[in-house]
């Protein structure tokens, strides 16, 4: 007989499973009897293991905060914090287009079955308190910003304020793209992302001739790791 499974194995194999499940059909695929086919147990192990699908909503968006951390953690420092920052905003547009189901639902933008995503307001001590997952991903964001103030290139502001409206204009943009807003391909990182990354990083204090360097080099840091400029940049 084999041995039963452990319950961490069962609920990441359950939470593997609605991923797989938003991947493949969207956000009415979360069902629970489906999920319970997909991993081969009872319906009631989601109850069992989440209690319902509130908290296996609430698994998942915080799997994709996990991942959304991994892929961010991967673009590393330079000695340009402002670069790091137009690196950031590339590699995160890269993520979501790549799983735009599941970050749909880590950032609660969709409701499966009703059930949305716990959100916290990571620019407050209580809201980064009660959302670990949320703020490990978050953090390369402030880390990059905080280091653009320590470096005379955005005026000194609350790091976390501050990379909050970074992140809001960067994922204004992804929501917009991933709708059809900017034409098909990475046309919309030239003519939108970048010019608004620009935008942005004057407004927090820095120079256009600064930030469009700063640009160029995150351009060039991309096409390093990449291989290729990618479709609808220019050469």
């Amino acid at each position: 007989m084999s041995p039963k499974p452990r319950a961490t194995d069962v609920k990441t194999r359950l939470v593997e499973a609605a991923i797989r499940l938003l991947d493949e059909n969207g956000p009415d695929a979360l069902q629970a009897r489906k999920l319970a086919a997909e991993v081969g147990v009872s319906t009631m192990a989601v109850y069992t293991h989440f209690g319902g699908m509130a908290a296996l909503v609430d698994a998942v968006a915080q799997a994709g905060y996990l991942r959304l951390s991994g892929w961010l953690a991967g673009v590393g420092e330079t000695d340009d914090p402002v670069a790091d920052i137009f690196s950031l905003a590339r590699t995160y547009r890269q993520a979501v287009a790549e799983q735009p189901q599941l970050f749909a639902v880590t950032f609660g933008q969709t409701s499966p079955g009703g059930k949305r995503a716990t959100l916290s307001d990571l620019t407050t001590a209580a809201g980064r308190e009660a959302a670990q997952e949320g703020l490990e991903a978050f953090a390369h964001i402030v880390r990059a910003t905080e280091r653009a103030i320590a470096a005379g290139r955005f005026r000194p502001a609350d790091e976390y304020q501050a990379a909050a409206q970074l992140w809001s204009a960067l994922h204004g943009f992804v929501t917009l793209e991933a709708s059809g807003h900017f034409g098909p391909g990475e046309q919309g990182i030239d003519h939108i992302l970048i010019p608004l990354g620009i935008t942005m990083a004057v407004g927090l204090g820095d120079t256009v001739d600064e930030a469009g360097r700063s640009a160029e080099a995150a351009r060039a840091a991309w096409r390093a790791r990449t291989g290729n400029a990618g479709q609808g940049e220019n050469e």
